[in-house]
């Protein structure tokens, strides 16, 4: 039986991916590939390194001498450069600004995505972001896509700054995830679009642990469908 699967996991902001991602992984007890971590990873090394974010050619020499890899230690999912534990590193306010004008680069998303295949290639990986099925594991052995309103996820998203004790406007909140999901499927390079082969879960009226069950049910069935495959003879 096949074990070590390749798992994707795309679509828009707001659906849970990041989520669902690291519980789904923690179930199958496989490594959960963060590829917005890998992305502030650069950032934080091109920060370290006095790279401008806009020095396409020093970003695309860093690329090729960084390491970056993910470990599970005490139940906890952490992010390496160079062997170094970044995980807290990469969440401030002024590397997440870094990353979003980092991964805008060509150069730096093509390595990226060569570092995520190989990261990826022996499987029992969950990968999850906008083009993982599409274009970094076209062949990826499950795919998911995830998706839901804009008003709900703009909802979510209001809620979450809302806890946070900022002021923030519902509706505009929902514009900002609108404008977001534009960008993301009318940009040149690696649009946000669903695998043919994609099962895709709405997950607007659905809480996370529902969207899971459904997840590792699908699973499951692959699974059992490689079985069978491997048990049919030969006509």
């Amino acid at each position: 039986m096949k074990q070590a699967l390749i798992i994707a996991i795309d679509g828009p902001s707001g659906v849970g991916k990041s989520t669902l991602s690291r519980r789904l992984a923690k179930k199958l007890n496989y490594v959960n590939i963060d590829t917005g971590a890998m992305y502030r990873s650069v950032a934080l090394a091109a920060h370290r390194a006095g790279i401008a974010p806009d020095d396409e050619a020093s970003l695309s020499a860093l690329c090729l001498r960084i390491e970056i890899r993910f470990v599970r230690q005490d139940e906890m999912e952490r992010v390496l450069l160079n062997g170094e534990d970044v995980s807290e590193a990469i969440r401030t306010p002024e590397i997440s600004l870094l990353s979003s004008r980092v991964s805008a680069h060509p150069v730096v998303r093509r390595a990226l995505v060569e570092l995520q295949r190989e990261l990826g290639r022996n499987g029992g990986v969950v990968l999850e972001g906008r083009d993982i099925g599409t274009v970094v594991f076209p062949g990826a052995d499950v795919k998911f896509f995830l998706a839901a309103s804009a008003a709900e996820r703009g909802r979510r998203r209001w809620l979450e700054l809302r806890d946070k004790g900022l002021d923030v406007d519902l509706e505009r909140t929902i514009e900002e995830v609108e404008a977001r999901d534009a960008a993301d499927t009318q940009r040149t390079h690696a649009p946000l679009r669903q695998a043919q082969d994609a099962v895709c879960i709405d997950t607007t009226h659905l809480d996370i642990d529902q969207v899971l069950e459904r997840m590792l049910e699908v699973v499951a069935q692959s699974r059992l469908q490689d079985v069978n495959l491997k048990e049919t003879p030969a006509s």
